[in-house]
């Protein structure tokens, strides 16, 4: 492969200039929908672009089309690429921009790597980089005529880092495309579209408006957590979060610990581990009709994925169990784990089979028995061990020191349990049985979450307090 002509150039920028959507269609077979040719436009004409959107809409597929239509429409550009986490950068929205260049004609003449894309014979003043948000420098040194950033997942980037974006685009070819689910009610993202509003051109994208979302799902969200919850308002219309006072865990926070990384990775991207990080598993077993079995590891304070399962008997569920304690210790190095399991109702079985297949084979796993209804560790706080166990996770995710999988289910369950103060002044969550008068299922995934992380002897100093301020705020 050569260096792109000098005729080829000049023609591809007077023809596609001001018009990514034809450029879209004619050099890369992408057909946008009416919200993407919109939002192409706007970034063509103007230099700062914020885009909220439900998920499943589109969006990471106009940001990889955005990225090659600037650097083929541009004199030696540089667009620097960025989200909160490795893994929807690198393996999101990197390799979206990969997919797409492959298969255009536009292949022949920019060169895609891991890190980088740029113009074969310029590659020292012509590309598109990736860097992840998690440093304001990551951000600084940069400085071109035209530049772009694209900020994947803007939610959930800093504004400390976002800041250091802005601060780096004073040029007048230097444009800004937000991208997000509007997961919170402050920072950048949502001052762009407030009160900073005049400084840039505004896009609100449902799920209806797009060819490309699962209207099947849209339909089982809704039906399932209610038009007007927090989970369907920001998941399906792209719509801001109202933050309910009396639930117990905002959806900010469980959002924003699905786009985070809570350690660093090595160049392959495996997780750079303290030595104290000790595999633990939390099991919630399915008692009844659509109720699902769960199973969620965790290393440290990661959670890489978790399991479910309906209709399965409890001896089927005890090797599933062990099946992932198996192979989270194989995989991370661990000598041994603790699985904690709901022992209320079928869960009892689960617990014994455990304990049995451990003594018998030696395995260096401690199985523990967890009751929600038991006595609190902080019993002046807590109604139950049950509350103080979401209190535990509840904190966790407000100090930003988790990082769960991004599954519509488990925020939802997370996000939609609410609590009151009993007359003996502590701290309840509501039953699930009034869950249920609600319209909600059984939170089981939320549940296997908040025993992976639950503390078997005390409670983190401070949930309480935390909690009850918190109440007195709210009246």
């Amino acid at each position: 492969m050569s260096a792109i002509p000098y005729n080829v150039m000049v023609d591809l920028i007077d023809a596609y200039w001001d018009d990514p959507a034809a450029f879209a269609e004619d050099m890369l077979g992408f057909i946008p929908d009416d919200w993407q040719r919109a939002v192409m436009h706007d970034i063509a004409h103007n230099n700062w672009v914020s885009v909220r959107s439900g998920q499943g809409v589109g969006k990471t597929g106009i940001e990889a089309i955005i990225t090659i239509w600037y650097l083929s429409t541009r004199p030696t550009p540089k667009v620097v690429c960025t989200a909160p986490t490795r893994q929807q950068l690198n393996d999101v929205l990197w390799a979206e921009i990969a997919k797409w260049l492959e298969k255009s004609m536009m292949k022949q003449f920019l060169k895609w790597t891991k890190t980088k894309v740029y113009m074969i014979g310029h590659e020292e003043r012509w590309w598109a980089t990736a860097r992840t948000a998690t440093k304001p420098e990551n951000m600084q040194g940069f400085h071109e005529d035209y530049m772009l950033f694209i900020c994947d997942e803007a939610s959930g980037i800093a504004d400390p880092i976002m800041e250091a974006i802005l601060g780096t685009l004073s040029g007048a070819e230097n444009k800004l495309l937000m991208c997000g689910n509007p997961t919170k009610t402050s920072g950048v993202f949502y001052d762009s579209f407030h009160k900073d509003r005049a400084n840039y051109k505004t896009h609100k994208v449902s799920r209806y408006d797009s060819s490309r979302a699962n209207k099947e799902n849209i339909e089982r969200l809704i039906k399932k957590y209610g038009k007007d919850s927090d989970v369907v308002r920001v998941r399906v219309f792209g719509d801001f979060p109202k933050s309910e006072p009396d639930t117990f865990i905002a959806l900010e926070y469980a959002e924003a610990a699905t786009m985070r990384d809570v350690y660093e990775r090595d160049e392959a991207g495996a997780l750079i581990l303290p030595e104290t990080a000790q595999v633990e598993i939390g099991v919630d077993v399915a008692r009844f009709g659509t109720d699902e079995t769960v199973i969620v590891p965790r290393i440290g304070n990661h959670v890489p994925y978790f399991k479910w399962y309906n209709k399965q008997d409890t001896m089927t569920t005890t090797g599933y169990v062990l099946s992932v304690a198996r192979q989270m210790m194989s995989e991370y190095g661990r000598p041994k784990c603790v699985i904690k399991v709901d022992d209320d109702g079928v869960g009892g079985a689960v617990t014994d089979r455990l304990r049995e297949v451990v003594r018998e084979e030696g395995l260096h796993i401690e199985v523990i028995d967890c009751h929600n209804a038991a006595v609190a560790d902080d019993k002046d706080h807590y109604a139950e061990w049950g509350t103080e166990t979401w209190a535990h996770i509840r904190t966790l995710l407000h100090d930003g020191a988790i990082s769960i999988p991004n599954d519509e289910d488990m925020i939802g369950q997370l996000t939609t349990r609410k609590y009151y103060m009993t007359s003996k002044g502590k701290i309840k969550l509501e039953s699930k049985d009034e869950m249920k008068k609600r319209g909600l299922k059984s939170p089981d995934r939320a549940d296997a979450l908040v025993l992976a992380f639950a503390k078997t002897s005390r409670v983190i100093d401070g949930d309480a307090a935390t909690l009850l301020r918190e109440m007195r705020v709210y009246g």
